[in-house]
């Protein structure tokens, strides 16, 4: 496949919301794979369809037309479906949002997900993967969080633990992102290699799912890199999350207002993402 370059475009879809001209396509770009910019502003080049269905796994919402990726996050989430498999009372993943056909921003939701790098696996334990898809359309994950996502709740397993291990254990894999209470629990629980706590980041929400990223790909050089994860098992900071939802710091009153943000534009991203829109 050629790779995508850049594409002349009229200074009015230059100026164009890249939501609105990349939340309709319905299918992949005919190029080389590659991501294309950062995780929330880029596209992606040759991304491949997680297909609907796998022995281990099944992709939700599929009205939604985002279980595209880049091959790498497909084989990923393959190999880590496997892994649930074997873990008791878990058929396998739920597979939430990817990205889309092309990539780019989203019409709702993500402000990530935009180059095929990242993927949302849902907290519900599988048992059974033949759900039709009216099912998929209905059937809800379950939250892990109590007290505001300062802690687990009684959903929470072992089973949860060993599948976020595995998948930050995963050279591949960046960062996760999870609510703070389950980064906490896994702090407290783990009794061998520490190592992998590092890139478990908590945030707000993402007590539904988790949300893996993974790293630029080896010869991807239009993929920008997010800055490394800190040193340590991240644990302290964790805590001073949960510290913070349970005695909220009080605001501060010289604090400016937020600035909206304004919705990205095509001229907003790399100037590949034109070539990407009008590959067919």
């Amino acid at each position: 496949m050629p790779p995508a370059t850049a594409q002349p475009v009229s200074a009015v879809i230059s100026s164009k919301s890249a939501k609105q001209l990349f939340g309709y396509e319905a299918t992949a770009s005919e190029q080389r794979s590659e991501p294309l910019g950062f995780y929330s502003k880029g596209c992606a080049a040759g991304n491949v369809q997680l297909p609907e269905t796998g022995p281990t796994w099944q992709a939700m919402r599929l009205s939604r037309n985002r279980n595209w990726a880049q091959p790498i996050t497909v084989d990923f989430i393959q190999d880590l479906s496997r892994f649930a498999a074997q873990q008791p009372g878990w058929a396998g993943l739920y597979v939430g949002d990817l990205s889309q056909p092309k990539g780019g921003p989203m019409l709702t939701g993500h402000a990530s997900h935009q180059i095929g790098l990242d993927a949302d696996i849902w907290m519900l334990p599988p048992q059974r993967l033949n759900l039709s898809t009216a099912e998929r359309e209905s059937i809800s994950s379950i939250s892990m969080r109590r007290t505001r996502g300062a802690y687990v709740n009684s959903s929470w397993t072992q089973q949860h633990h060993e599948i976020l291990k595995r998948a930050a254990s995963d050279p591949r894999v960046e960062r996760i992102f999870v609510f703070p209470g389950a980064k906490v629990q896994m702090c407290d629980d783990e009794t061998g290699d520490r190592a992998y706590l590092r890139k478990i980041r908590p945030w707000y929400g993402h007590h539904y799912h988790f949300h893996v990223r993974l790293s630029c790909p080896e010869g991807a050089t239009n993929c920008v890199a997010q800055d490394p994860v800190p040193p340590g098992d991240g644990c302290a900071d964790a805590r001073a999350w949960r510290n913070n939802i349970l005695n909220p710091p009080p605001p501060d009153p010289n604090a400016p207002a937020p600035t909206p943000k304004r919705d990205l534009t095509l001229a907003d991203l790399p100037a590949q993402c034109s070539g990407v829109l009008a590959s067919r």
